[in-house]
């Protein structure tokens, strides 16, 4: 298949994006040749930026008819042979069929976020395997790609960014850190940003670290909590965009943080990471490595993903404590 072009569909988010980079990997370790592009959506081109899997990144502009017209231009230009829908949406099944291509390979109408998007492929799949990311990989085999033994999460970051968080850093005399992310798209699968705080504390006592809060935007209300919370010595917060994030997250100690997209691009950084969990299941949505420790009470029966706006009573049941003792045994670990 030298002549195979594909075009990858998986929009957002943040999460989202990183799960689906071993398919494309394993896509491009089969076909060396091929034209391999991924759609996105802006604020995630930095994601994909510099990543050896792909041939283009497509900014898949959604908010002008004039954007959107030129987004359909750049899809249907290369002629792809084959698309695959990473994301299962109107919107994506959307795009891809759009593209033109012959071939559209996306999940079934039982597994998909909107069951009607499965109506635009050609070739639907149930996921095997219990990770997200071999959901992904299971549309990747599906349109010839070979099986890796390993995933690959290809993640670039820029010199510039690295100079940013150096100054950031320099400026509170942090050399040793860690990070606590206490944000989330639903506040349901969030830990209370007090607990962070009394955690900060804590960790500080045993450990002497001063921690880092990140915070996305309309967060900040979240990191002044963990502030107050924390006592003296304040952990420090930085609002930082993408690319100086990653940076951030591949110099700190450990990241502690709920399900989320700064936990999943710390983990496929190789971060250090201890992820909190309560209504979501983290077989299927916690850190794709091994050595990662997960803190969940909760039992599997109340796994739901219903984007609930008050925090869940299994989040709740995490304590302080379990998280302290969840850190030790991933330093243990990684030590």
């Amino acid at each position: 298949m030298a002549e195979a072009r594909f075009l990858l569909v998986r929009l957002g988010s943040m999460g989202d994006i990183i799960h689906a980079l071993p398919a494309a990997a394993a896509l491009r370790d089969t076909f060396p040749g091929a034209q391999i592009d991924w759609a996105v959506e802006p604020r995630w081109t930095r994601l994909l930026k510099n990543n050896p899997d792909l041939s283009g990144v497509i900014s898949a502009e959604r908010k002008s008819a004039a954007g959107m017209l030129a987004t359909l231009k750049r899809v249907r230009a290369p002629r792809y042979t084959c698309a695959i829908d990473f994301q299962a949406l109107y919107k994506s099944a959307l795009l891809a069929f759009a593209c033109g291509a012959p071939r559209r390979v996306g999940f079934t109408s039982s597994y998909a976020r909107e069951g009607i998007a499965a109506v635009l492929y050609t070739e639907r799949l149930n996921p095997r395997g219990p990770h997200k990311v071999d959901h992904n990989l299971t549309l990747a085999c599906a349109a010839g790609a070979q099986m890796p033994q390993r995933a690959r999460f290809p993640l670039a970051i820029d010199p510039e960014d690295e100079e940013t968080v150096s100054c950031e850093l320099a400026k509170h005399s942090l050399r040793e850190f860690f990070v606590l992310n206490p944000g989330g798209g639903w506040v349901s699968k969030c830990w209370p940003a007090e607990r962070y705080g009394e955690l900060h504390r804590a960790l500080n006592e045993r450990l002497g670290w001063r921690g880092v809060v990140t915070f996305g935007p309309g967060e900040q209300n979240l990191a002044e909590r963990v502030i107050r919370a924390a006592g003296d010595p304040p952990p420090v917060a930085l609002p930082l965009a993408l690319g100086p994030l990653m940076a951030l997250l591949r110099r700190a100690r450990f990241v502690v943080s709920a399900d989320t997209g700064p936990l999943h691009l710390a983990s496929a950084l190789g971060a250090a990471v201890v992820g909190l969990y309560g209504p979501t299941d983290p077989a299927r949505n916690g850190p794709y490595s091994d050595a990662d420790v997960i803190v969940r009470n909760a039992h599997a029966s109340v796994t739901t993903y219903r984007r609930e706006a008050s925090y869940s009573a299994s989040m709740f049941s995490i304590t302080v404590q379990q998280v302290v003792e969840a850190v030790e045994r991933r330093l243990e670990l990684r030590a």
